[in-house]
């Protein structure tokens, strides 16, 4: 691109900015000259850099700025300067306090400060303090404070730039309430390329140059007789990033509405279940490996909950003799005590088990829920201590072992996108029969994402359920990392900015 080309692309920001570069280099200073604002200024910058016209380059340095108090005292003089003025031979505290405006804080601080400079005398009279100028004191009232002066400068301060003197102002200053700031600034500076010296010699005008189309050009047709300012749709320029949905939340939201519109309702359960919906109402028997109190975190407080004492009876005489189903049961003495126990939801099973037992269950009826489950495990690639679980259920005369097939395979293709999937025998103790469905997962090979079959007798006869229920349970943090292209499970729930900010968005 020649150089005429060149200057033809540049915005009217740049076109103020580059003329001004071989008298000032920081953005400060260029505000001042071109009336721009310094964040219009490094824009500019930005894109000259990306032109070739110039480089950035970034100093650090220590800066002093005014504060609150600094400001104030600008306009109304300093406390210690206004309450020497105000001493007569002999004055009370009480009347400098009052005929000079200061407040009590200020007067405590005087006092210490004009103190320390030899500047006053007090004696206490009675219960009043009387204090008297001194003869260094009416030098400092007629030569002027060295604080008082520092604060008229234009800030901000390079503190590199100031005198001893000047520094030991800062130094009083800095001790004091909300006068002086200082802090480490980063300092933008441009040092034009070769390419914008070139410029420089060319006419960077742009009288007749107009960057964007208006309504009133079009209604008029003055347009035609108008230089548009070339743009570069090629040049690279800064990343922006907008705000946006958490990856696996928006995910989880996108299965959320698939699963609505295939028909399904909602259903939720508490975060702190007891044994009961938990374990015992899906036939699960307490003595059960799973119970074992290194899988379930129990609750220390409250210990136990309050059930529907009915259900509890039932559930009890399912697990001990299988109550008219003509099962047997578990055959053992069930613990009423203990199935009131809490604990943190170890499986989305206790929202289905709580379905059913409610009153607003429909039959025929399709039933999910995306709930949070809590189980101690060893945390890696695929695995962790707390997981979302999405269950459902349908619940309807005439439903079989094929209609679950049938009803994973399109889970397979609708949430993970992927026809290598196997269904293949399973073992859970409330349902039969009970199958598991795998997925091909590219790099992690064949993962498990979803334990499922029909709900047993033993429990939904309790629940007073005489139809087939179909019923699964989805490892849906799995199915995430498949939709989002990751290969460790941590990383759904990641605070890390650079992940946030360039993961897959489904």
């Amino acid at each position: 691109m020649d150089n005429t080309a060149l200057i033809n692309t540049l915005h009217k920001f740049e076109r103020k900015v580059l003329p001004l570069l071989d008298k000032f280099d920081n953005t400060k200073d260029l505000s001042k000259e071109t009336g721009l604002d310094e964040i219009e200024v490094m824009r500019a910058f930005q894109w000259l850099e990306n032109k070739n016209i110039l480089k950035i380059s970034q100093e650090l340095k220590e800066m002093a700025s005014l504060e609150d108090n600094g400001k104030k005292y600008l306009q109304a003089g300093l406390p210690e300067k206004r309450f020497l003025s105000h001493i007569d031979t002999k004055t009370s505290l009480t009347e400098i306090g009052t005929k000079a405006n200061l407040s009590k804080e200020e007067l405590s601080s005087c006092l210490g400060i004009l103190r320390s400079k030899a500047a006053i005398d007090i004696k206490k009279e009675g219960t009043e303090l009387m204090v008297a100028i001194t003869k260094h004191g009416k030098s400092l009232l007629e030569k002027g404070f060295l604080e008082e002066e520092f604060i008229t400068k234009t800030f901000p301060l390079d503190i590199k730039s100031l005198k001893e003197e000047e520094v030991f102002a800062l130094n009083n200053l800095k001790k004091r309430k909300d006068i002086i700031k200082v802090q480490v600034v980063k300092l933008k500076k441009a040092l034009l390329t070769p390419l914008g010296k070139e410029l420089l010699e060319e006419d960077l005008t742009a009288e007749n140059i107009v960057d964007r189309l208006t309504t009133s050009m079009l209604k008029t047709g003055s347009w035609k007789d108008k230089q548009f300012r070339a743009y570069d749709i090629k040049i690279n320029v800064p990343k922006e990033y907008p705000g946006k949905k958490q990856p696996y939340r928006k995910f989880q939201d996108l299965v959320r509405r698939k699963f609505m519109s295939l028909g399904f309702k909602e259903m939720t359960g508490p975060v702190v279940e007891t044994d009961f919906w938990n374990m015992d109402s899906l036939f699960m028997p307490q003595f059960h490996s799973a119970r074992d109190i290194h899988d379930a975190y129990y609750v220390k407080e409250p210990r136990y909950g309050e059930l529907d004492e009915r259900l509890v009876k039932k559930v009890k005489e399912a697990h001990e003799t299988g109550f008219k189903t003509g099962s047997t049961g578990w055959g053992y003495k069930f613990d009423t005590k203990r199935t009131h126990r809490h604990l943190l939801r170890t499986q989305g099973t206790a929202c289905s088990a709580r379905m059913l037992a409610s009153e607003k269950l429909e039959i025929p009826g399709k039933y999910f829920g995306m709930v949070r489950c809590f189980r101690s495990d060893v945390i890696d690639a695929t695995h962790l201590v707390d997981f979302y679980q999405t269950e459902g259920i349908i619940v309807e005369e005439g439903l079989n072992f094929r209609h679950l097939k049938g009803v994973l395979k399109m889970f397979a293709e609708e949430f993970c996108q992927t026809d290598k999937i196997k269904i293949v025998p399973a073992y859970f103790p409330f349902t039969e029969p009970s199958a598991e469905l795998h997925a091909k997962h590219p790099d992690l090979g064949w993962i498990e994402l979803a334990g499922a079959g029909i709900f047993r007798p033993e429990m939904c006869k309790p629940l007073d359920i005489d139809v087939p229920v179909l019923a699964w349970g989805i490892g849906i943090d799995r199915i995430g990392m498949f939709n989002l292209g990751i290969k460790d499970i941590r990383q759904l729930f990641s605070q890390e900015l650079d992940f946030l900010r360039n993961s897959k968005m489904v």
